[in-house]
């Protein structure tokens, strides 16, 4: 079942996605420099000051609260606006210097960049929840772009949206609310359900599981799951999922199982809705119910990048679900780029494995995989700069 030990996890597998270490901020901003972008100064200007060349401060209203971001404006000619969609975990654009080595491509190509902190953190109002709601992060990208367009900032005319992880379902709800956003660039999307079963059980291997284990708990995960679904008892979920409860890993990846109190009231709760919000096999919570009709709307250019040793979603089923909507409406284009050796953050990997990824968590640059940044700009080139 969805839970916050889960979501938190999923946290971990889509931070590096930004692409800069905590730890080694201060290196960044000396290299961050170097690279033409200057950070505003600490204290907000009172006006929006869209200045080439830096890195502007800008705030918005967005679900009863201010928002504070950051806008990068290129030197050059600008020619469109990213918005860069964050993926699960907190944020902090400026200190962080968050997603700085894909800006400098943007930057460079003349398309300005967007951000900004989630609710509660950095200068943004309210309290952070890391369950917050897609929706409500989809309307933020819907009221940000509205606000850059009615203030006219650089490249708000032609608007399009990046993101990774948890962003696969953000942009789509953004899209299917502002028909004026033109494209998006998803970087290891998602399904429709919640990641956090086919991370854990993925990442067995490399947390000393023989296959052979790895193939019991996915047994009893999933007669468990259908145990809860379908009625069953405590006592019967207990005694499927004898093995399964006893794994330490699993323990510390999952969080406490749930006392019987806990399992017939989250029943309770499950069955008085159908269950919809919880998938048939794994019991993972369904962020987007009918989703596949959510992207076969979308009248956009597609950018779809995978990683083939992702181990923290089923990026086969991703690409076939995309396949299967966005692919086939004729209003919109669909590209799909996997990397043979890139892991969920599309760094370059020996295991895919959340191990390995929290390895490079240390580095100030990630370890993209080659060709990473290319065909996201050559794309960009083709689909929506017009210079083929």
């Amino acid at each position: 079942m969805h839970t916050l030990k889960g979501m938190t996890l999923a946290a971990l597998a889509g931070i590096m996605i930004g692409g800069c270490s905590l730890k080694d901020a201060e290196t960044a901003k000396a290299e961050l420099a170097v690279e033409t972008l200057e950070q505003p100064a600490e204290t907000p200007p009172v006006a929006v000051i869209f200045t080439p060349g830096k890195t502007n401060d800008f705030e918005f209203e967005s679900n009863g609260l201010t928002l504070s971001g950051i806008i990068d404006v290129p030197r050059v000619e600008i020619k469109g606006m990213i918005i860069i969609v964050h993926s699960y975990g907190e944020t902090n654009v400026r200190e962080w210097y968050s997603h700085r080595d894909i800006r400098k491509q943007f930057l460079d190509m003349g398309i300005a960049t967007v951000q900004w902190d989630k609710p509660g953190l950095g200068r943004s109002e309210g309290t952070f929840d890391i369950n917050q709601s897609v929706y409500e992060s989809g309307q933020e990208v819907v009221d940000a772009a509205a606000y850059l367009r009615q203030v006219g900032a650089p490249g708000a005319d032609k608007i399009g949206l990046w993101g990774g992880s948890r962003a696969g379902w953000i942009a789509p709800i953004a899209l299917s609310k502002d028909k004026d956003l033109e494209f998006w660039i998803s970087i290891s999307g998602t399904t429709q359900e919640d990641n956090f079963t086919y991370l854990l059980l993925s990442n067995l291997p490399y947390e000393g599981a023989t296959q052979e284990q790895v193939a019991v708990y996915e047994q009893e995960w999933r007669a468990g799951c259908n145990i809860f679904r379908n009625g069953g008892s405590f006592d019967d979920y207990q005694q499927a999922t004898e093995v399964l409860r006893a794994n330490e890993y699993i323990l510390s990846m999952r969080g406490p199982w749930p006392t019987r109190a806990q399992y017939e009231e989250n029943q309770k709760q499950c069955q008085d809705s159908n269950c919809q919000r919880t998938h048939e096999e794994t019991c993972d919570y369904i962020w987007i119910l009918d989703f596949d009709e959510m992207l076969s709307s979308l009248d956009v250019d597609v950018l779809a990048l995978f990683g083939e040793k992702d181990l923290s979603i089923n990026w086969r089923k991703v690409r076939t679900l995309y396949e299967d909507t966005i692919g086939q409406n004729s209003n919109a284009t669909l590209r799909i780029k996997a990397f043979a050796d890139a892991d969920h953050a599309l760094n370059k990997t020996e295991t895919g494995s959340m191990r390995e990824m929290r390895k490079n968590w240390e580095l100030i640059e990630q370890p993209r995989i080659e060709g990473y940044y290319d065909v996201q700009t050559e794309w960009l080139q083709e689909f929506v700069l017009d210079e083929k």
